[in-house]
Formats: structure tokens, C-alpha cells, sequence
């Protein structure tokens, strides 16, 4: 169940149609889907996304987009440390950032500049589209990550991060993630 945090001004949102209208309202896609499949470890890209085609299939033809694949992290994902810091910095991407949630849980952080710094956690279930252009990072914890996103794309170079350097994420290093 998704979270909305805007920690400079100490709200945190828990309802779902309030985030949807959040989120709706800044550009922003959010949307939960039914997510009731359980994965072992071993389960391959093919057998996941083929568990969901029922929903993203349409939402793929609809929005353009021509791929996707999953991604997976957890306490054994070699070289975390470095791919943590890769998505920690702040960036934006020349296409949408999709992430549907299968399992797992992660943090993306929207600097939108008009307003205060806000936060999603995505948990099973949930979709998020950030829009191209978006500054934004991710955060999937520093303590025993656990993320299983099918990510979807019209071009995978369009997943390729623009570094902004603003090192604004710092400023919230400290965030610990709700429960």
C-alpha cells in the first residue's frame, strides 16, 4: 500500500484515492493494480511479466510503450552499494520512469521545484509513471532492499539518467522509510 510523504511539512498520506488525486493533480500517474501472484526468487522476466499481461498489455498498447523487463534487487544483488548510489542522486530521464510493483518496496522522491520535496513508497501493487523531464531519485533502503519492478519503456536509452548534481537528495538521507 503506497505511502505519500512530504517530510518539510509533516504530512504523510495513506489513502489511495488521495495520492491518485495528489499525484493527478502534479502530471504524475499513480495507480494500483491487483497484484495476488507470489514469485520465488527463481522466477524468470518471462514468467512475471506474462503473470500481469492481463493489465499490461493494454496499458502498454495505450501509452506507446514497446518493452519491458523486471528488475530485481535484494541483500544478495552484487555491487548494491554502487546501484544504490546510481538511483540516490538526483536525475531526470528523456521518457517516463514506469515501475509496477510485484513485490518489494521502494521510495521515488519528487523535487518539482514549485513546492516542497514529496515522497511515494510503492509497495506490491503499485504503479508509478514519472514523468520525462521529472527530477526525481529512488531509494530501495540501505538495510536489506527488497524490489521486484516490472519496468516498461518505448526505448530503453530513455531510461538512461541525466544527473542534475543539485545534491538535493542529501538534504533528506536521514528519511526513514514509513511502516
Amino acid at each position: 500500500m503506497a505511502i505519500l510523504s512530504i517530510p518539510e511539512q509533516n504530512i504523510e498520506i495513506r489513502d489511495p484515492n488521495e495520492i491518485r488525486e495528489f499525484f493527478t493533480n502534479r502530471g504524475i500517474f499513480f495507480d494500483q493494480w491487483e497484484c495476488s501472484i507470489q514469485f520465488d526468487d527463481n522466477a524468470s522476466q518471462t514468467e512475471i511479466i506474462a503473470a500481469y499481461s492481463k493489465d499490461l498489455k493494454p496499458f502498454m498498447e495505450n501509452g506507446g510503450y514497446e518493452t519491458a523487463d523486471v528488475i530485481s534487487i535484494n541483500k544478495l544483488t552484487e555491487n548494491y552499494d554502487a546501484i544504490r548510489s546510481k538511483f540516490l542522486a538526483e536525475h531526470t530521464h528523456s521518457e517516463d520512469e514506469i515501475r509496477f510493483f510485484v513485490d518489494g518496496k521502494g521510495i521515488f522522491w519528487f523535487n518539482l521545484e514549485t513546492e516542497p520535496v514529496f515522497n511515494l513508497l510503492c509497495e506490491k501493487g503499485d504503479l508509478i509513471s514519472v514523468p520525462a523531464g521529472t527530477k526525481h531519485w529512488f531509494d530501495a533502503g540501505e538495510n536489506n532492499p527488497f524490489v521486484k519492478a516490472i519496468r516498461i519503456f518505448i526505448d530503453m536509452t530513455g531510461w538512461i539518467p541525466n544527473y542534475t548534481e543539485s545534491k538535493l537528495e542529501l538534504k533528506f538521507s536521514d528519511f526513514e522509510m514509513p511502516k
